[in-house]
C-alpha cells in the first residue's frame, strides 16, 4: 500500500479519537474472553464502545436513594408494615374486649 492510499484513509476516527493513523490510536486494553487485551480504539474514558469501563455507581442523593429501593419487592416485612399490623391487632383486641363486656 502506498503512502498516498494511506493518507486518504486518515481522518476522524470513531468514538472521539483524534484524526490520524488508525494504527496509532490508543487501545482499550480490557481483558477479553480469551484473556487477551482488547485491540479496539479507546474512547475518551479509556475503554472501547464494547467495554465502556466499570460503573462508578450512583453519585447523587437521588441516585443513591433509587439504588436503595431497586430491590424493594412488596414491603410486607418492613418495619413500618410490622408496626401497622401490631397496631391493627391491638385495636382488634380492644374491640373484642369492648364487645364482650357490652
Amino acid at each position: 500500500m502506498s503512502d498516498g492510499a494511506q493518507a486518504k484513509r486518515c481522518g476522524w476516527l470513531k468514538n472521539g479519537n483524534p484524526p490520524g493513523d488508525y494504527a496509532k490510536a490508543l487501545r482499550c486494553g480490557a481483558r477479553t474472553r480469551r484473556d487477551t487485551p482488547c485491540r479496539q480504539p479507546a474512547m475518551p474514558n479509556g475503554r472501547c464502545k464494547m467495554h465502556g469501563g466499570k460503573s462508578t455507581g450512583p453519585r447523587t442523593l437521588e441516585g443513591l436513594e433509587r439504588s436503595r429501593w431497586s430491590t424493594w419487592k412488596h414491603g410486607a416485612r418492613s418495619a413500618e408494615t410490622i408496626a401497622n399490623k401490631r397496631q391493627a391487632r391491638a385495636l382488634c383486641r380492644l374491640l373484642h374486649e369492648l364487645r364482650r363486656h357490652a
